[in-house]
């Protein structure tokens, strides 16, 4: 029966997850991160039955009918609607573990998630139950900026300070990491989502002009910056006049809207000096020597990186690929006994 136990499990697929407010993305060990999408689903509102998940739900946004609703389950990184995650998880498990319909008795998966550091009991809870209903034979937890100071590769074994700064969707973690622990870590719920309402918000008092989020997130994506930048851009931007209510388009350059995200970049910098000032000396030489690294898709606004360099006066590092850092990490974990064994003895598996 061993045997056969451990031939099954050698089949199952091992899942890590970086469950994300803005992006899901799903690896399985030894084939690679297989699903990026949004994490976005569509469901009938009377029935609940899931119609889309993903980048097809994502194109619904502000088109659909109204017994069609487009909810994002995750709201600075927690569950903020259980059902929906549940459904978004088991529409992904079951899309990578195509295994199970053809054997059926193969083990269930085992699955990494990726979660913030400012989570509470109750919130872990209700992802490990998500999950576990969603199809996994265990539910493993890991705090993201651990995951993602893995992911980027940071000596996160030695007896060295290492400093990451992962700006997602929903929160920023900041962390200061040695001998395989966070010795000093912050969660704010500020990240992308709020420098896409920074937008819409300076649309309508500058131009009182109506933005839709997907609209304000891809003109973040095209000139948004959060230094001066060697060569300036404009671009036009359609909304609803707020005085007529007849569609309208007006023309931003990439300084306004520098302007417009330059309160919540603000906030992020505040923070990272913040934890840098109850990091213990020695760890901050470590850090001032290898330097702070950024991960998640905030780190790619331009000039983030060049404005937190000068704030800090130490030297700042984009991860690369920086996206999947987390993911890429929580990959590791599984690949990693002695990693994943000290996830469950801290409480983190289920």
């Amino acid at each position: 029966m061993f045997f056969i136990n451990s031939f099954l499990s050698s089949l199952s697929h091992d899942v890590g997850i970086d469950l994300g407010t803005a992006n899901t993305l799903v690896l399985v060990k030894g084939k690679g991160i297989l699903i990026r999408e949004p994490t976005i689903i569509a469901q009938h509102k009377k029935t609940r039955q899931v119609l889309a998940v993903g980048a097809e739900a994502k194109r619904m946004i502000g088109k659909t009918p109204s017994m069609i609703s487009v909810i994002r389950p995750l709201r600075d990184g927690v569950i903020s609607d259980f059902d929906a995650t549940e459904s978004l998880l088991k529409y992904f498990v079951s899309k990578i573990h195509e295994s199970r319909s053809i054997i059926p008795k193969i083990p269930r998966p085992r699955v990494v998630v990726g979660i913030p550091s400012g989570v509470t009991e109750v919130e872990r809870r209700a992802v490990q139950d998500a999950t576990i209903r969603a199809g996994a034979r265990e539910a493993y937890l890991v705090e993201e900026p651990m995951a993602a100071a893995i992911g980027a590769g940071l000596p996160t074994e030695e007896a060295k300070g290492s400093m990451i700064v992962d700006i997602g969707g929903g929160t920023t973690e900041i962390a200061v990491i040695s001998l395989g622990g966070i010795v000093i870590n912050r969660s704010v719920r500020v990240a992308g989502d709020e420098m896409d309402q920074d937008i819409i918000n300076y649309a309508r008092s500058r131009y009182n002009l109506l933005l839709g989020e997907r609209t304000a997130e891809e003109i973040k994506i095209s000139i948004g910056s959060a230094y001066p930048v060697d060569k300036e851009s404009k671009i036009a931007i359609r909304g609803r006049d707020l005085a007529s209510g007849l569609p309208s388009s007006v023309v931003v350059t990439s300084g306004e809207i520098r302007e417009a995200l330059s309160n919540t970049v603000r906030v992020v910098i505040e923070a990272i000096k913040d934890t840098l000032e109850e990091t213990p000396p020695e760890l901050v030489s470590d850090i001032m020597e290898n330097g702070i690294t950024l991960a998640g898709g905030g780190s790619l606004l331009p000039g983030v990186a060049e404005l937190t360099a000068k704030e800090t006066k130490m030297p700042v590092i984009v991860a690369e690929d920086a996206l999947t850092c987390v993911v890429r990490g929580a990959g590791k974990v599984l690949e990693n006994a002695s990693l994943l064994r000290r996830i469950k003895i801290c409480g983190g598996a289920r």
